[in-house]
């Protein structure tokens, strides 16, 4: 099956769509697949209406962060980054937050559920860079501490034991409610984002997906249009999704064993 892969994206135009699993292996876990924790995410709701929920998210967003923002790219990440380089992936679409793709080089990225390095006013559109945000946390609650063998999420959230006391950071030009760059669940993909990143697999002769379970409808669109119009979808995940059906080829393997593998056999194609 890898060498139906190979063939299959063999001098063509490579558009790329990744998910979670792909930064698995930067120690960043997934929302599901084998070993993922079960988890209840914050949704757009309950953070712009409910205060007690906001301020439980900015805490174990914040204690999250820390960690989340130490980790590096790996193998997969650098491997498509080498691709685009060489002019065979023509860019990449994204369903993480972790920013691990601009981090290992890629150049076009289109992340489409946001970035945890923003933050933004709800009120009146500022835009913070989020380290800016997390030292005015620590310097408003010093006795913030990152625990030791934090269970961390993928979108850089931790559980946190309490929230009592904390002083949610607000928006110092306006003082209104400050939301971190992520589409919350609940939320759509911004019409821009999405447009552009249908303008990129447009411009492209093949799909390549990796990383993603595909339960997430905003991922299942971008396949859905690549096999109206008829291109080749090879699909990397350990575990099944509800498309496989759909790809020309499926490669039942980790990302950071797949991608190498397959930059290696198309650069040399080249």
């Amino acid at each position: 099956m890898f060498a139906r892969a190979v063939e299959l994206l063999r001098g063509r135009s490579i558009t790329v769509l990744t998910g979670a699993g792909i930064s698995t292996d930067s120690g960043i876990p997934a929302y599901r697949g084998a070993g993922s924790t079960p988890r209840t995410p914050m949704t757009a709701k309950r953070f712009l209406s409910d205060e007690g929920a906001r301020r439980r998210y900015w805490v174990g967003s914040h204690l999250g962060w820390r960690s989340f923002a130490y980790a590096e790219p790996n193998a997969g990440h650098e491997a498509l980054a080498s691709m685009e380089a060489s002019d065979i992936v023509r860019g990449i679409i994204t369903q993480n937050v972790d920013g691990l793709h601009l981090r290992a080089g890629s150049a076009r990225v289109i992340e489409l559920h946001g970035t945890m390095r923003r933050v933004n006013c709800t009120v009146c559109g500022q835009v913070f860079d989020r380290r800016d945000i997390a030292e005015r946390i620590e310097q408003d609650n010093p006795w913030i501490l990152v625990p030791e063998n934090i269970v961390l999420g993928p979108d850089g959230d931790v559980l946190p034991e309490t929230t009592e006391g904390f002083r949610v950071p607000t928006c110092t030009v306006c003082a209104g409610m400050l939301k971190p760059d992520i589409v919350f669940f609940g939320e759509y993909v911004p019409t821009e984002r999405f447009r552009a990143a249908e303008a990129l697999l447009r411009g492209s002769d093949a799909l390549l997906v990796a990383g993603t379970s595909l339960v997430v409808n905003s991922g299942v669109r971008f396949v859905e249009r690549a096999r109206r119009r008829g291109i080749p979808i090879v699909l990397i995940n350990r575990e099944l999704t509800k498309v496989d059906a759909w790809a020309d080829a499926v490669l039942s393997f980790g990302t950071s064993e797949a991608l190498p593998a397959l930059e290696r056999a198309l650069v040399a194609d080249g």
